[in-house]
């Protein structure tokens, strides 16, 4: 077996790739430990949103075994230069997709008052309800600056955003974007206010 493993190291990559579609598995093997410094190179500029560096290791390393399957010796392009592509566009697309998901609750309403609660709720239901509801409040309020918690007041009072900005003084565009920061805050810290 150490034969097969040291002649194994002497094949050129092409050569490897070639093996590796041939059902080879130990020049995969190979080719994956040739290129494991460069996947993580690779990946180390990128950040994975709700992720770690280690699931970006991973998506790279899918990456590799794409360009190790579909690599095509016929075309003029290198292993190394084809397998750095296949590398890239995977991490791309998995950043691109964790930073789609990430704000995801960014494209939804997210309201700032808790769900109203049905006749048939307690009074205990109700005063836990409002209780929970001063507390989400405060905790938002610790996040917010002084114009977003201006802001946040006169829209909760039902102020259209021309109304908000006169009383603010401010241009509406201004208003509108302290409101998609407030949001932001509430989806990043509390989620959407759920029902407990």
């Amino acid at each position: 077996m150490s034969e097969t493993i040291s002649q194994i190291s002497e094949y050129s990559d092409e050569e490897l790739c070639t093996l590796a579609a041939s059902g080879r598995r130990d020049a995969e093997e190979e080719l994956v430990k040739r290129y494991f410094r460069a996947v993580r190179v690779c990946a180390r500029p990128y950040f994975l949103a709700g992720g770690d560096s280690e699931d970006l290791i991973q998506e790279a390393m899918f990456g590799l075994l794409k360009a190790i399957r579909e690599f095509d010796s016929s075309h003029e392009a290198r292993f190394k230069t084809f397998a750095e592509v296949c590398i890239r566009n995977r991490i791309r697309s998995a950043v691109t997709n964790a930073a789609r998901s990430k704000h995801a609750p960014l494209n939804d309403s997210v309201p700032f008052e808790p769900p109203m609660m049905g006749s048939e709720a307690s009074p205990e239901e109700l005063y836990i309800s409002r209780e929970e509801e001063t507390e989400r409040l405060d905790r938002l309020g610790q996040q917010l600056s002084s114009l977003e918690h201006k802001v946040l007041s006169l829209f909760l009072l039902g102020l259209s955003y021309q109304e908000i900005s006169e009383q603010v003084g401010r241009p509406i565009k201004s208003v509108d974007n302290a409101v998609q920061r407030i949001r932001r805050k509430v989806a990043g810290n509390f989620g959407v206010f759920s029902e407990s």
